[in-house]
């Protein structure tokens, strides 16, 4: 059986990889998930509630959605082929027959009732060589009335130049209609433009063609979904004849950018209205304008490399603009989207370079912005309300350069209000100078605007200021940057040394310390880690146990060394079975589940107490080594319920009679090295 399986999965990427196009390689996906049903036979995507169908690609059977709307799965004769009574699928070639008896088959019959009345059933009845895009009757019947009644009140001209613009002098089939190509007419040779996107969907002048392929005696027939008009002017000329664009053409002379829309090319605009402008707050807007830069960002912004028509969307997808980012369009519907939203109020108003589409929103990009409209525009609610109180506003919408370090709203616990050690703070959230994540280096400095210095830490699996790693793409605005961080930043407010006399918790840990004599080494400059036993942890011994270890200074010592490593690990620098070595002894096994670290099977109490010459992770455990065979299974927490205080305390109490203890604490002190696997 899975041999039948491999080898029928191998025959379908096999069949799809030999299509020749994309059309041809949705087609051949239709066909193979249609066969079932007999020769010949395609699956179609039909969106619930409308007419819509499409050749499904794999993407899309699966998800069963089109435009973000459900689908269902229909079948038809594939092109090229009918059904016979009695028999399944469709295992009859279509006869060929020529191009006006062809509209009537594959139900253009609109087209064909209007070829007769414009006297050009003779032509296409004749010898030759055509491409007809024959409209659908449901493109006929979506024309606004008064053209319709243009057209067939002058069949003799308008009519008939209409239609002669849906065709090509010669045979053309889906393969031949290559992206970005276009070919003359028969209307005075004026061209039409054909896209074949990489989704298997294929326009012409931005219609879809909904029925390709349709062969013919004297040509080929594609049935497309409107009816298309001829096109005589670039992007440029469409923006100046509009009115509802002026704001749109000032800011394109402004910036220089008017060549872009005249030159050759294939672009995707998308203009916004006067009503758009309208919207921005004329501080910003004029702040824009009065900035070549900025200004052309946010225009480029607005301009895709490529041309897509809006028939080509079938669901969200990222899209590059001129200016260097992405853009995310999307449909719902007959909505199109930009950035999950429906802005857009006019769709394929197309020129001979390139697409228009409408909209009604202004979209700034994060270059064009200052830091304060950074942070509103992301999830730091409470840090930029923080800035804002804490009088740093001038900052924070001037043209310094300068890095934004904006701790998540999560990061913030219970209420928060504004003092002055809260204003010194998020003075100290702001780095004097614009920079990049990417050019961090482990070890460097930065300086705050409070005067403070930061330092940064490189780990494999994060990138540390201080206490805060950083949890979100850099946002980088016209003058400043912003990072996103996952917590508030504890700045260092003296040496380990000092950290641990700060700290009631500690104050038995600070006597130990000072009766093994290595007060100057928690004082000295360097970068230590100090799992950091609380009195709760060393109540834990036993007070038998508590003596016994205070009066002996070197064994005291040997303890403590355990706890202490040389290097700064902070929580976020903590993976999947991280080791560090202590100053004297074998690894330590670090680990985090559920938000919480682990070292060596015991959790951390209260994480990252920042000091000047290294950082305090506090435990209420004295940690012992790891039983070899439980080495790193155990590092990252216990598997089984915590235990009972009580037996927290036997464990301590056996822990210094263990022989694997003794040997640790009389090993020799060794570099210590922090890596993770």
């Amino acid at each position: 059986m899975k041999v039948c399986v491999l080898v029928l999965g191998l025959s379908l990427v096999l069949t799809v990889c030999m299509a020749r196009s994309p059309y041809q390689a949705v087609l051949q996906h239709s066909r193979i998930r249609g066969r079932q049903q007999g020769p010949n036979v395609c699956a179609m995507q039909q969106i619930k509630g409308t007419d819509k169908k499409y050749f499904t690609n794999c993407k899309q059977w699966y998800h069963r959605k089109i435009c973000s709307q459900p689908t269902v799965i229909t079948y038809e004769c594939c092109p090229g082929y009918e059904k016979i009574p009695g028999e399944k699928g469709c295992p009859a070639a279509l006869p060929l027959v020529n191009i006006y008896n062809t509209l009537g088959v594959v139900g253009a019959t609109t087209t064909k009732m209007y070829s007769e009345r414009a006297q050009l059933k003779e032509e296409i009845e004749g010898p030759g060589s055509f491409t007809f895009f024959a409209p659908s009757n449901e493109a006929w019947a979506a024309l606004p009335t008064e053209i319709l009644d243009a057209l067939v009140s002058n069949v003799n001209i308008e009519l008939l130049n209409a239609l002669h613009y849906h065709m090509v002098n010669r045979r053309l089939t889906s393969e031949e209609l290559k992206h970005g190509s276009s070919f003359a007419s028969m209307y005075q040779d004026s061209h039409v433009h054909i896209h074949h996107y990489s989704n298997g969907i294929i326009t012409v002048n931005c219609a879809r063609l909904i029925k390709p392929d349709q062969h013919a005696t004297n040509g080929i027939v594609h049935v497309v979904d409107r009816v298309i008009t001829a096109i005589s002017n670039d992007m440029q000329a469409i923006i100046d004849i509009d009115d509802d664009l002026e704001t749109l053409r000032t800011a394109f002379a402004a910036a220089g950018l008017t060549s872009i829309l005249e030159n050759e090319g294939q672009y995707t605009v998308f203009a916004p209205t006067n009503e758009a402008f309208e919207k921005i707050p004329a501080e910003t807007l004029n702040r824009i304008l009065g900035d070549p830069v900025a200004l052309r960002d946010l225009l480029n912004y607005h301009i895709l490399k490529n041309m897509q028509c809006a028939e080509s969307i079938v669901s969200g997808t990222p899209m590059e603009t001129l200016q260097g980012t992405v853009l995310e369009v999307g449909c719902d519907g007959n909505q199109m989207t930009l950035n999950g939203k429906a802005i857009i109020t006019k769709k394929d108003q197309l020129g001979t370079n390139g697409v228009i589409h409408y909209i009604n929103e202004l979209l700034i990009p994060d270059s064009a912005k200052t830091l304060l409209e950074l942070a509103e525009g992301s999830s730091v609610a409470m840090a930029t309300k923080l800035f804002v109180e804490a009088g740093l506003t001038t900052h924070l919408t001037g043209s310094e350069a300068l890095t934004m370090l904006a701790p998540l709203d999560e990061a913030f616990k219970g209420s928060v209000t504004m003092t002055p050690d809260m204003r010194k703070l998020m003075t100290n959230h702001i780095v004097k100078e614009q920079m990049s994540s990417k050019s961090l280096y482990h070890g460097q400095e930065l300086e705050t605007l409070g005067g403070l210095k930061l330092r940064v830490f490189v780990y494999r699996n994060n990138l540390c200021i201080e206490n805060a790693c950083i949890a979100a793409h850099d946002k980088t605005g016209r003058y400043a940057s912003m990072f996103t961080v996952d917590k508030v930043l504890t700045p260092p407010m003296g040496t380990v040394m000092d950290v641990l006399k700060a700290d009631d918790r500690f104050s038995l840990l600070v006597g130990a310390i000072q009766t093994a004599g290595m007060t100057e080494l928690l004082n000295q400059q360097g970068t230590l880690t100090f799992f950091a036993p609380t009195n709760d942890a060393f109540n834990a011994l036993g007070q038998a146990e508590l003596n016994k270890l205070m009066r002996n200074p070197g064994e005291l010592s040997g303890v403590l060394r355990y706890h202490l490593g040389e290097g700064m690990l902070v929580s976020g620098g903590v993976g999947s079975h991280t080791r560090l070595k202590p100053l004297q002894g074998e690894k330590l096994e670090l680990g985090v589940r559920n938000y919480t670290v682990y070292v060596n099977k015991v959790p951390v109490a209260h994480a990252d107490l920042m000091a000047t010459n290294g950082v305090v992770h506090a435990v209420s455990s004295v940690i012992k080594p790891l039983p070899p065979k439980l080495d790193r299974e155990q590092a990252d927490g216990p598997a089984a319920p915590p235990r009972s205080a009580a037996s927290s305390r036997a464990d301590s109490r056996s822990f210094r009679n263990d022989d694997l203890f003794q040997r640790v604490v009389r090993s020799r002190s060794s570099r210590t090295m922090i890596h993770s696997q």
